[in-house]
């Protein structure tokens, strides 16, 4: 015998498959929060090993805040520090990690994450003649801005507004730097 529709068995059915359908959720997540919750470890390890020369210590993770904005960064003793830098790009927020000496140089950058234009601007995490140029890049020396706007970075061509973003993320970790540097 067919149950008779009304608002109480209607209300019923309703309940019980949101009840249903949680309980999945709940146990999805729970299932895969430690697996993600690993690849995102390994994968700032990995970027945190690209970005400083080689260590042997464990990076201490520290946040800090400069002119108004919270930054994560990585504490390497004998190595450096890698800064998380986020800005906002021509698509989205573009994300870094720059690796800063203990002298104040860039040692390398990594692109965590990017909404730019596939065949333009997403080219700044894979142009190697554009990330190899901050290499190195002493930012008290040479003014980190694209020549566009008077600086001494070679921009992606067509991608003026993603090359300033990635200057104004790597100027950032720098004010980090600097800000960690001024409070020891």
């Amino acid at each position: 015998m067919a149950a008779k529709s009304n608002l109480k068995n209607m209300a019923l059915s309703l309940t019980l498959v949101c009840l249903v359908c949680s309980a999945l959720l709940g146990g999805v997540y729970a299932v895969t929060a430690q697996p993600i919750a690993d690849a995102q470890a390994a994968k700032t390890a990995a970027s945190i090993a690209r970005v400083l020369p080689e260590f042997t210590v464990e990076p201490e993770q520290k946040s800090v805040s400069v002119e108004g904005a919270d930054y994560t960064y990585y504490s390497v003793p004998g190595s450096g520090i890698a800064v998380i830098s986020t800005v906002g790009g021509f698509g989205g927020p573009l994300s870094l990690m720059v690796g800063i000496d203990e002298g104040g140089c860039i040692v390398n950058t990594v692109v965590l994450s990017h909404s730019e234009t596939p065949g333009l601007g997403a080219k700044c995490a894979t142009e190697a003649s554009f990330i190899d140029q901050f290499k190195g890049w002493d930012p008290a020396a040479k003014v980190l801005a694209v020549r566009k706007d008077g600086g001494e970075v070679d921009a992606i061509t067509a991608s003026t507004i993603t090359s300033r973003a990635y200057s104004a993320a790597i100027a950032n970790a720098y004010k980090v730097y600097l800000n960690l540097k001024g409070n020891e």
